[in-house]
């Protein structure tokens, strides 16, 4: 695995993008400066990330996200910041 996270990367299981080495090692995204960790889905290359909008759900039971454009900065958290589940 490299020191960069991926291009874009999904939290879906479903999606072709999702990469479960480079979750499991704790991927941040700061979107626009900002550190967000609602982040669903981003890409660096096209500008956009997908929020999960609060609670609400779909009629899957997915959560309804958000797709904003702008700065997108995915880094890997260190030992003591990732997240575990």
């Amino acid at each position: 695995m490299t020191d960069s996270p991926p291009d874009r990367l999904c939290t879906d299981p479903r999606s072709p993008f999702h990469d479960a080495a480079a979750l499991e090692r704790g991927v941040g995204v700061r979107f626009k400066g900002v550190e967000k960790t609602n982040v669903e889905e981003y890409c660096v290359s096209e500008g956009w990330v997908r929020l999960a909008a609060g609670t609400a759900r779909d009629r899957f039971g997915n959560p309804m996200t958000v797709k904003l454009k702008g700065a997108v900065e995915p880094y890997f958290r260190g030992p003591a910041e990732a997240v575990t589940q």
